[in-house]
């Protein structure tokens, strides 16, 4: 990253809530004629100097890395990184739990925060990341029914932009109010409400990010985290359900373009499904310099209480050729001991 200068400023442009990072501030404060009449640039906080060591706190505000928009930190959680991209000196196993020739990947502790987007900044990043990637199963008689809090984001920390500002609500969002307040004595001046910890409490196992999976092929890097959702109960059967989040990041200059995906779902019941697809969620995203990442959330469900995943994405370069980028391989654990059901958005 090209980090900006702590003190300088956050520009955000008014008419659309877009957050400009430090390459394209550049390019507008060096070009101002080249604006649209009417569509002024805002500043909305200076820039902090990022942690190297250690954690950003509750009530940090920020700028996503990759993704621009405004948030503020939650709470942190410690995940385990496996990184398929770093070296092993464990020697080369035959064949691992996912059916497929892999290395063993040591698990290395990474931080990684639960965050609110500013809902101005929503509608400019929806081609780019969803802004609902937090879902939950509804707990009342509807086993089909899904809650999605919107606005919600799991950021990694090295993506955190930090910056402060003078504004006591410098972040809109439903629950900022609720789960944050002023605090002019404190650094940041945000503290965390009773409701944000009784939140963060009750809806814990349904929140917690533990795994985070890593892999990179041909400079397209891949980003998986699971999250276990629980379990229910249909003809007779327990249906366990999971979410996994996917960030797809283009580390090369060269334009290309999601086609296809590839899954294999391995169910600790000894079933094996294939899953073939054009895109994800509908869209095949383009990954270039300009918009070089693309996030997504998904679901699937098995009828045991573990598994794992793996598969390729197919991409396409603009002469028309393809080549596959690995998912790396994760594993679907249900919790170890039943917990109730999450409570969605019921207070």
């Amino acid at each position: 990253h090209s980090w900006p200068a702590p003190g300088a400023q956050v520009l955000c442009a008014a008419w659309s809530g877009e957050c400009l990072g430090p390459a394209r501030q550049q390019s507008y404060l060096s070009a101002p004629r080249n604006r649209p009449e009417g569509k002024v640039l805002e500043t909305v906080g200076v820039f902090e100097a990022p942690k190297q060591h250690g954690k950003y706190e509750t009530g940090q505000l920020f700028l996503h890395s990759v993704f621009g928009y405004r948030g503020i930190v939650l709470f942190p959680w410690q995940a385990r990184l496996y990184d398929r991209d770093v070296a092993s000196p464990v020697t080369e196993k035959s064949e691992n739990a996912a059916g497929h020739g892999s290395k063993e990947v040591k698990g290395k502790t990474h931080t990684y925060y639960q965050v609110l987007i500013d809902a101005r900044d929503c509608p400019h990043i929806s081609q780019r990341s969803q802004t609902e990637a937090v879902t939950f199963l509804a707990n009342h008689d509807d086993s089909r029914a899904l809650y999605a809090i919107p606005g919600l984001d799991y950021v990694s920390h090295e993506d955190i932009l930090p910056y402060s500002s003078t504004d006591q609500v410098p972040i809109q969002h439903e629950l900022f109010e609720r789960f944050l307040m002023y605090d002019q004595t404190k650094v940041p001046p945000f503290v965390a409400r009773d409701t944000l910890c009784a939140w963060q409490e009750k809806n814990h196992p349904w929140l917690e990010l533990s795994d985070v999976h890593r892999e990179t092929t041909e400079n397209i890097r891949v980003t998986v985290i699971p999250f276990y959702m629980g379990m229910r109960e249909a003809q007779n059967s327990h249906v366990y359900w999971w979410r996994y989040c996917i960030r797809l990041e283009n580390l090369d200059s060269e334009v290309v373009q999601l086609r296809e995906r590839h899954w294999r779902i391995f169910s600790l019941s000894g079933t094996l499904e294939t899953v073939r697809g054009r895109g994800v969620v509908g869209r095949e995203p383009v990954l270039s310099k300009e918009q070089p990442a693309f996030q997504y959330s998904s679901h699937v469900s098995l009828q045991a209480s573990s598994g794992h995943m793996w598969g390729t994405f197919r991409f396409e370069r603009p002469d028309g050729s393809h080549f596959d980028v690995r998912i790396p391989p994760f594993s679907l654990e249900s919790n170890k001991d039943e917990k109730t059901p999450p409570s969605g958005l019921h207070w």
